[in-house]
């Protein structure tokens, strides 16, 4: 019913809006209608000649509803892409952690989902998870968002898809400065200063954040702090130079389930960034080399019961790397062909253990690996392109990725692009996606097992998109269907001991389909809307059922709203013998009110129908909350 009442909310939004004039669309999401992304080639390639399913979320739609985060706005845009939130500001890590990310049920938490900033892949080297409060909106111009396999192009851990985070730069020149101040519910407050140069061939991105909040239950504060710096320098028309970076540092405290509360569970958490890289565009080619270092430090109190539990004597401590080179050429050696070469070496690094608490001493700890562990990866790749005709394109690649430990791995991927009409494209795509085993997995732990194998996963599906009215009103539905095996779970040893090892038995078959469609009514309305189903063989927590959203954005001289209203039916917390599930709605909204030319007031609720929901069992979401702020721009 609830889905029900959902959709029929879509058809009379429709409806009512429809006598609305017909005009050109709002400047500030006509940006939505631009085909042009980079991630499924590495190279700018237009959507309409690609055969995988990309979503691509801009800059105006990840700021409008004033989030420090990427993730809840690519919840709310991306079809069939989940993200587990347990307050209402921070992630953490460890036990209890949020900010995991489930694509067609393919999960980050287990490296399954890869993020990158600019192409570079971004994980935790030692257990081969993203870190959710790395992925700031003060460094986003646009995320884009491959759904199904990009192993061809990006490697381990793309095999259900990757998230690209496409940094910030600007284009003209001048200087522009914006400063954004918030604060609302339980004591959380949000501040993001950004300033961006560009004096002939250079230009700079500069960007500072904070946030903190109490959040809503007892010993669940957290703090953050954040820094991103981009700079670029054209040496002629053909090359440039750049470099960027990005550090965060996190305090977080983990609260424990509702029935079971913890004390002193407390993370102390720095993540950082570093890029250095040259480019070249020329009519025919373009391409780049670039290395890259994703690293962290993290001291971690787990903390102890507070029903009578005893306070930690040590911290657990991990330190990890994750570097690499990366390079491509991209070529025209015909008309409509392309074909792309790469080659990717990456060196992963870490250590865990503990120290004293209180003298800071590294003590002996048996059960992790207190040495350092190091694994590497080296890959070539080929890409190719052709337009056969002007309503057909052929793709078909292949990559060797060779592991250290595991050893190497074929990747293919094939599709087609029909454009039987000027307006519309129907795709097929068939692709390999893999994940190489992780450090904890083959070395910390007693489950460990260094005989561990590559995940693997084929995925298959076909889409079809069209623009309609003047490309004012723009839709896409697809199909898939997922077959993977060798998934690492932890079971019994037959051999032992130990009595539980890490083991290649796990299997996934889920399949499913997504809608998505924008409609630029007039000058000042816009809709959006995506909704996805998914039928899992075997359910893995975190992955709904059905997902649904609907947007509406407004604006009327100085005055602008954004709203949004999201489903979720059949979220499973929890799998197994004692399986739940989870159905919410959750309606958010912003006002914003261009006070003068360069001051910007704005608030915000979200949750307002007062939804009691969860989306990590044991850890109820809080109801409505509300904030304000200002925003500066000169």
């Amino acid at each position: 019913m609830k889905r029900f009442a959902f959709l029929l909310s879509l058809s009379v939004a429709s409806q009512s809006f429809a006598v609305s004039e017909s005009t050109e669309p709002m400047d500030t999401l006509s940006q939505t209608m631009n085909e042009v992304t980079v991630t499924g080639t590495r190279n700018q390639t237009d959507i309409r000649h690609l055969p995988m399913t990309i979503s691509v979320v801009n800059r105006e739609q990840l700021t409008a509803n004033e989030r420090v985060n990427v993730l809840p706005t690519l919840m709310e845009q991306v079809p069939s892409l989940m993200v587990t939130s347990r307050g209402v500001m921070g992630y953490g890590v460890s036990t209890g952690s949020a900010g995991g990310m489930m694509l067609r049920g393919i999960s980050s938490g287990s490296g399954q989902l890869l993020v990158l900033i600019d192409g570079h892949p971004q994980y935790q080297g030692i257990y081969g998870h993203s870190i959710a409060d790395s992925y700031q909106t003060m460094m986003a111009e646009r995320v884009e968002v491959l759904r199904g396999p990009a192993s061809l192009l990006y490697g381990s851990n793309a095999m259900g898809g990757v998230v690209n985070i496409v940094t910030r730069g600007m284009q003209t020149d001048g200087v522009r400065t914006n400063v954004n101040l918030g604060a609302g519910s339980y004591g959380t407050i949000q501040g993001e200063a950004s300033n961006q140069v560009r004096a002939g061939k250079f230009s700079s991105t500069v960007a500072l954040q904070y946030g903190r909040s109490d959040n809503h239950r007892p010993n669940m504060g957290f703090e953050q702090y954040g820094g991103y710096l981009k700079l670029n320098y054209d040496i002629n028309d053909n090359w440039n130079v750049f470099a960027d970076g990005d550090v965060t540092h996190f305090n977080s405290s983990y609260p424990g389930a509702i029935s079971k509360p913890m004390l002193e569970a407390d993370q102390w958490i720095t993540r950082a960034i570093a890029t250095l890289g040259v480019e070249n565009h020329y009519e025919r080619t373009s391409g780049r080399l670039s290395v890259y270092d994703n690293f962290g430090r993290h001291k971690i109190n787990d903390g102890y019961a507070a029903n009578g539990g005893t306070p930690q004597d040590r911290f657990f401590r991990s330190k990890d790397a994750l570097a690499g080179v990366s390079w491509y050429q991209s070529a025209n050696f015909w008309t409509g062909n392309r074909i792309t070469v790469g080659v990717d070496y990456q060196h992963i690094y870490g250590r865990a253990y503990y120290t004293n608490r209180k003298t800071g001493e590294v003590l002996d700890t048996p059960n992790k690996q207190s040495g350092h562990v190091h694994n590497n990866e080296v890959a070539g790749y080929v890409d190719f392109r052709q337009d056969i005709a002007s309503w057909l394109t052929l793709d078909a690649g292949v990559r060797y990725d060779n592991h250290s430990i595991t050893g190497g791995e074929w990747i293919p991927q094939g599709g087609f692009v029909v454009r039987p009409i000027k307006t519309g494209e129907f795709k097929a795509m068939a692709s390999k996606g893999f994940r190489n085993p992780t450090t904890r997995e083959m070395y910390l732990y007693p489950p460990s097992n260094t005989d561990l194998e590559p995940e693997r996963l084929m995925n298959y599906e076909i889409s079809w998109r069209q623009r309609l009215l003047d490309n004012h009103l723009i839709y896409g539905v697809n199909l898939f269907y997922i077959d993977a095996d060798n998934i690492i779970q932890t079971g019994p040893n037959p051999a032992g001991p130990p009595p539980m090892l890490n083991q290649n038995t796990g299997e996934l078959k889920n399949k499913g389909f997504e809608i998505e469609a924008t409609w630029y009514i007039n000058r000042h309305w816009a809709l959006n809307t995506n909704h996805s189903y998914l039928h899992m063989e075997n359910p893995v927590v975190a992955a709904p059922t059905y997902k649904g959203y609907l947007g509406a954005q407004m604006s009327y001289g100085k005055w602008s709203v954004n709203a949004g209203l999201q489903q979720v039916c059949g979220l499973y917390t929890a799998v197994g013998e004692n399986e739940e599930q989870e159905d919410f709605t959750l309606l958010n909204a912003t006002v914003s009110y261009q006070a003068l030319d360069w001051l910007r007031l704005w608030a915000k609720g979200d949750n307002l129908l007062g939804q009691k929901y969860e989306i990590n069992a044991g850890y109820p979401m809080p109801k409505a909350t509300f904030m304000g702020g200002v925003s500066l721009t000169f």
